[in-house]
């Protein structure tokens, strides 16, 4: 099977790199850290209007350009390398997701070809206090009146809950999960912009407090929808930790050659070969499964829950060995806050634990093993 990208597809990732270069630089990125939106609106509309970005793995009927989550995932890997700012998992990752697995054509109608353009930013609101991303775990409650549903409840951790202009918010009904449209604006909503580790992509909390709704699909029906859309969430982030891990790489490499120690550049001692050696081996690794996951999502195989869920255990690891081994080779100015190492390392842990920590995916690969 090969995994290697189609010319189209090398060539999106040029195009994207530049782009990025260009409007993401780390003096960009931190400068979106202390923004409280997170994301700069001008880049967001340039990457939908001159890239498309956004529209990708939207079929052209609803105002996508109908290609794919390869594709996507190309995106993402672009992204992660960047340290981009954006809305994109949120968005794109999970709110398009949920509403295409949905199967509700009128929705799908309303709301995608706005998240395709980058008119509207969507988010998923799924986790409440114990952080959990499982069904049990759901407890806000929908209901439905002589004015139509309403949601009642507290989501935390909510990606860009406090700029999105969508809420797909999770809730339980009287017969079971749905997916509900929220306008974040509408009253009953409340968004608490969130203090994280990661300052390159912020959470909310968001209280929902009889706030009208609209039933995306069926009553009871949604936790389908909501599983597909976490099993591609997870494979487009661990293609994007997959880029983060490479970015370490290269300025691991770049300053070993760069940095001499007793008249030689240190990437000459043995210690530090290794160490850049063993952060290759567990780069080379996790891109072989993360694009493994991008397929099998994107053929809806089979194999898809299973391999979503390895990738993102692997990747998330071998993320966090990369930007850790990349501190350690830089030495005391890898741990200052004027190197961008931490920044990597804090996006590193941060996704670690986004969308089920290692431990959690390892435990469902048993369980769809059989174990």
């Amino acid at each position: 099977m090969d995994f290697s990208l189609s010319a189209e597809q090398a060539e999106l990732a040029a195009v994207l790199r530049s782009f990025l270069d260009d409007r993401a630089p780390e003096s960009e990125v931190r400068r979106l850290m202390d923004d409280e939106r997170g994301w700069d609106p001008a880049t967001w509309a340039r990457l939908a209007s001159e890239i498309g970005v956004q529209g990708l793995a939207i079929p052209e009927a609803y105002g996508g350009s109908g290609f794919g989550l390869i594709e996507l995932g190309v995106a993402f890997e672009e992204m992660g390398r960047a340290l981009l700012g954006a809305p994109f998992l949120s968005s794109v990752g999970l709110a398009a997701a949920t509403l295409l697995a949905a199967g509700d054509e009128d929705a799908c109608s309303e709301f995608l070809p706005a998240i395709a353009s980058g008119e509207t930013v969507a988010t998923l609101a799924l986790t409440e206090e114990s952080g959990s991303w499982v069904e049990s775990a759901v407890s806000t409650r929908a209901r439905r009146g002589a004015a139509g549903w309403t949601v009642t409840g507290d989501k935390t951790n909510v990606l860009d809950g406090h700029t999105a202009g969508l809420l797909l918010v999770i809730a339980r009904s009287a017969v079971g999960i749905g997916v509900f449209a929220v306008d974040a604006d509408t009253p009953g909503v409340t968004r608490t912009a969130l203090p994280t580790l990661d300052q390159t992509r912020k959470q909310a909390r968001i209280e929902l407090r009889a706030a009208p709704a609209r039933l995306i699909g069926e009553d009871g029906a949604g936790w389908a929808a909501v599983e597909h859309a976490l099993r591609v969430g997870a494979v487009l982030l661990a293609a994007e930790q997959v880029g983060g891990a490479a970015a370490a790489l290269d300025m691991a490499v770049q300053y070993a050659k760069d940095r001499h120690q007793f008249g030689r550049p240190i990437g000459s001692f043995q210690a530090i070969k290794h160490k850049c050696a063993d952060m290759l081996v567990q780069l080379e690794a996790a891109r072989s499964a993360a694009y493994y996951g991008l397929w099998a999502a994107a053929s809806d195989s089979a194999e898809a829950p299973a391999v979503a869920s390895l990738a993102k255990s692997y990747c998330s690891e071998a993320y966090t060995f990369c930007a850790g081994e990349n501190m350690q080779i830089h030495g005391g100015i890898g741990f200052t806050w004027e190197h961008p190492a931490h920044l990597y390392l804090k996006r590193a842990k941060s996704s670690e634990t986004l969308l089920g920590s290692p431990a959690f995916h390892r435990e469902r690969l048993a369980t769809l093993a059989g174990f």
